[in-house]
């Protein structure tokens, strides 16, 4: 996986992005007609699909993710995590609402490696008025699983 281009990355306003549903959001961000927000850099991470209550990320840990120990941080698997969990919660919201993060839940099962590139997908488990929940999975090349979460979201607007 190519590193993210930072010329790529940026931000939209609040009020453009509640204007239309969560999944137009992001079909509109896969068409390239939105930035990728600047934490894709970070983590090295891109979407790659979306459907309603979906949302599948691919990341190759980069090595400012690397801890003391000579492996990749936690932190990197968790960013990842939360991106597919919040951005599945995210595309099956209406236009005028949007959501923030109130809990999430990471369990590595095996250690990612630098160069190697995963995929995450997430999908919703329930979406109520005001509360959403996501679970989401980070496997390898082989479909093993390196690290899976969940979350709870609360649900905003209208």
């Amino acid at each position: 996986m190519t590193p993210i281009d930072p010329s790529s990355l940026g931000t939209i306003s609040t009020e453009q992005m509640l204007s239309i549903s969560g999944l137009e959001f992001f079909q509109r961000a896969l068409a390239g007609e939105f930035p990728a927000p600047p934490v894709c850099a970070v983590a090295n991470m891109r979407l790659v699909e979306v459907a309603s209550g979906r949302a599948v990320w691919e990341s190759s840990p980069p090595a400012n993710f690397i801890n003391p120990m000579g492996g990749v941080h936690g932190g990197w698997a968790l960013t990842v995590l939360d991106s597919a969990l919040g951005c599945a919660v995210h595309s099956a919201l209406p236009a005028g609402r949007g959501y923030t993060t109130v809990e999430v839940k990471t369990n590595l099962t095996r250690a990612p490696v630098v160069g190697e590139t995963y995929r995450c997908e997430g999908s919703v488990i329930t979406l109520g008025r005001s509360i959403g929940t996501a679970e989401a999975r980070i496997t390898d090349a082989q479909g093993r699983v390196v690290a899976f979460g969940t979350t709870t979201c609360l649900i905003l607007g209208g």
